[in-house]
């Protein structure tokens, strides 16, 4: 059998992966394009064979526009379905975090969104980190796997 990129892409067992929001994005909207592939890198964390960290950062951004369009119904649904993965450690912003991150975002030029989840993932041990924007491909500390390039 040939490995695909897509294949590829995805974690070797037991792999500890960091996720950045608009994993999560694609995924929970069934979007066309990254969707499936979002569902399947879901699936392995369910079943247990990759644990994921995110941050807090991830919720935030996640509920905004739900929020925003007034369906606290939504938010709800999505509040519930992001806690419920057994695998899936939801990291808070701590001092620390904070200062990786601040580096991260001087060093790469980095949204401030984007040196926080990068940087809980490097500071929770996270081999890869899944994302889709372009400017991880500057990062050094950690493999970055982009959406774009796999789909």
């Amino acid at each position: 059998m040939v490995e695909t990129p897509l294949f590829q892409a995805l974690p070797s067992q037991r792999q500890r992966i960091g996720l950045d929001t608009n994993v999560f994005i694609y995924f929970l909207e069934g979007h066309p394009r990254y969707g499936a592939w979002c569902a399947s890198l879901f699936a392995l964390i369910e079943r247990g064979q990759n644990p994921a960290v995110t941050s807090t950062v991830t919720l935030l951004e996640l509920l905004v526009q739900p929020y925003r369009d007034q369906k606290e119904e939504l938010a709800q649904t999505i509040f519930a379905l992001t806690s419920t993965y057994p695998k899936l450690e939801w990291i808070p912003l701590t001092m620390d975090l904070a200062d990786r991150a601040a580096e991260l975002r001087a060093r790469y030029r980095l949204s401030t969104p984007d040196a926080v989840q990068l940087a809980t993932a490097i500071g929770h041990k996270a081999v890869r980190f899944y994302g889709n924007d372009r400017g991880l491909r500057r990062v050094k500390e950690i493999e970055c796997i982009i959406l774009d390039d796999l789909v």
